[in-house]
């Protein structure tokens, strides 16, 4: 059984009033088991940044002129491709395989009106497994972000200082597992996605039957990684 974890960050909480999708984080579970293909994008919105989004996930900076001056640690969008450059990409990547999310409603909307708008199948709302669902019912009454949930099971969230797709997704599936009563893998992103020279033609499709995923690159990495030590712990913020 293919499942793929998902993760995404928007500029906001609503597609229809104009927010998009600056961040899709990914990796692929076969029996539960991590294969050690993800796939990872960060997208040009073709609008500006609300200071509130930018607050939670700390990718940045605004697009619109007059730029905001790009500080050590943010992750600028102007180079990177927008959605109809990585769309089929993506909707080659996760395919029919059950799609494992927390607070699935949410990353759903805006991936089916990313992909309406390019005219591309949408995702059928029943191919999502809702992580935040099971863990309401399974911990009724008690809290259940992603933050309560890895200190439930013991998983080491430290570095989750913002909300990242790039963090996120990894930190998912561990959870994911343990919900079902499964092992906590090694999702080590140096791993998982350290081939390549990095950089904006890495969105590309490529032609293998299951698609490489886009690479983070050692910019993206070291930006994220100091813009949360930057931030300290004054940026918590928690969803869902």
């Amino acid at each position: 059984m293919r499942e793929i974890v998902l993760d995404t960050e928007t500029t906001g909480f609503d597609p229809e009033s104009g927010d998009r999708i600056v961040e899709i984080g990914a990796v692929e579970l076969w029996n539960h088991v991590a294969t050690g293909e993800t796939y990872h994008v960060y997208i040009n919105p073709e609008r500006s940044m609300p200071e509130e989004a930018f607050g939670v996930h700390g990718i940045g900076p605004d697009l619109l002129e007059p730029p905001r001056s790009v500080e050590k640690g943010q992750i600028t969008l102007r180079d990177k491709p927008v959605f109809a450059k990585v769309g089929q990409g993506f909707r080659d990547f996760v395919g029919d395989a059950k799609l494992v999310i927390h607070n699935a409603s949410f990353d759903m909307k805006f991936l089916n009106a990313e992909l309406g708008w390019m005219g591309l199948p949408l995702l059928p709302m029943d191919q999502a497994l809702d992580t935040l669902a099971i863990a309401r019912k399974r911990f009724p009454g008690s809290p259940a972000s992603l933050d309560a949930l890895c200190r439930r099971f013991n998983i080491d969230n430290s570095n989750r200082v913002l909300h990242g797709a790039l963090l996120d997704f990894e930190i998912l599936a561990e959870v994911y597992l343990e919900l079902i009563g499964g092992r906590q893998p090694d999702f080590g992103l140096s791993t998982s996605a350290s081939s390549g020279s990095g950089g904006v033609d890495d969105w590309r499709p490529t032609t293998r039957a299951t698609p490489l995923p886009s690479k983070i690159t050692d910019e993206e990495r070291a930006a994220h990684e100091a813009f949360v030590e930057k931030l300290g712990e004054n940026a918590l913020w928690t969803r869902a």
